[in-house]
């Protein structure tokens, strides 16, 4: 079975939002229309910012839910959309959260400025609602998350649920850059940080799910659904 396409359901703000014009004119990627887009010229004019990118443009601005995933035998494309509306159909508390700018193991990410017991069993459900859906991880792919730097339970996750980073291992994140010096990360961690007061985003809410596909190992993830949570 091959390992392409890939599936991953992420949380990305709606595309008319402040949040969303943020993360994606930082990336330079659109994952909605599939298309560049310009980045403002204080960022574009720093002379390493396309290679500051390069990593987090593949996936477009996001925070992980369920970690990209090829499909399993049986299952199709449209069972798994058709899956997503119907989580979202349930109702359940919205999360409501408040983002800064921080280094978080060596990259730059918007990222809750307090846990959220809410946004952590949104993920947690959304990892084992969509499971079944899930081509079990081959051998490349799981030594290619370099399980001898997990630590035991990350690797019971890796094995179990195909990622390392779920249930009390999640950290929402939305990652704005890739792995950086300390020094290169403090500055562009200032950076971002001015250029995200500018938004005046006292708070978001993680109020959707979007459906994204990768289609080669060199294509960018594209949304392809996406999903409103109704609140309880």
């Amino acid at each position: 079975m091959s390992a392409f396409p890939r599936y991953a359901i992420y949380y990305v703000p709606a595309r008319d939002s402040a949040l969303y014009r943020f993360g994606a004119e930082t990336l330079g990627y659109d994952a909605f229309t599939g298309n560049d887009v310009a980045i403002p010229a204080d960022i574009a004019r720093l002379p390493d910012w396309n290679d500051i990118i390069r990593d987090p443009q593949t996936y477009g601005f996001h925070a992980t839910l369920k970690a990209p995933f090829a499909l399993a035998n049986g299952s199709s494309h449209a069972e798994l959309a058709a899956a997503c509306a119907e989580f979202c159909a349930s109702p359940r508390d919205i999360p409501r959260i408040e983002l800064i700018v921080a280094a978080i193991s060596g990259f730059i990410a918007l990222v809750p400025a307090q846990p959220s017991p809410a946004l952590a069993k949104l993920a947690s459900d959304l990892v084992e609602a969509f499971d079944a859906f899930r081509a079990p991880l081959s051998a490349s792919e799981r030594a290619r998350r370099n399980p001898t730097r997990l630590t035991e339970r990350q690797i019971t996750y890796l094995d179990r649920w195909g990622y390392p980073y779920v249930m009390e291992e999640f950290r929402f994140h939305m990652t704005l850059t890739g792995r950086l010096t300390p020094e290169r990360g403090d500055a562009v961690r200032a950076m971002l940080t001015y250029r995200f007061s500018r938004t005046a985003l006292a708070q978001a809410a993680v109020d959707r799910i979007a459906l994204l596909r990768q289609d080669t190992p060199e294509a960018h993830f594209h949304t392809i659904g996406e999903y409103l949570l109704t609140g309880s």
